[in-house]
C-alpha cells in the first residue's frame, strides 16, 4: 500500500436509531458523539436502517406474488381464462 493516502481507521460504535442495536466495527467515520461499550469509549455513529431492523433480515419483508402480478395484467388489457 502506498503511504500517507488512506484515511485513519478506528473501531466505532453503530447504533440503530430505530431498535437502540449497537455493534462495534472499524471505520473510517468520526463523531464528536461517545458511548461507553464493553468498558471501553468509542466515537458512535447513529444510523437509520441496520439488519436489526431492515425488514429482509428481520423476516418481515413482503414478497409481491408473480401471480398477483399476472392477474392484474390479464384484468387490465381484457384477457379472459
Amino acid at each position: 500500500m502506498q503511504q500517507g493516502i488512506h484515511p485513519e481507521t478506528r473501531k466505532v460504535v453503530f447504533m440503530d436509531s430505530a431498535t437502540g442495536a449497537k455493534f462495534l466495527a472499524d471505520s473510517t467515520l468520526d463523531s464528536k458523539e461517545t458511548v461507553d461499550y464493553e468498558g471501553n469509549t468509542y466515537p458512535l455513529i447513529r444510523v437509520e436502517v441496520s439488519s436489526d431492523s431492515h425488514p429482509f433480515y428481520t423476516g418481515k419483508q413482503k414478497f409481491a406474488q408473480a401471480d398477483g402480478r399476472i392477474e392484474k395484467f390479464n384484468k387490465k388489457y381484457g384477457l379472459k381464462k
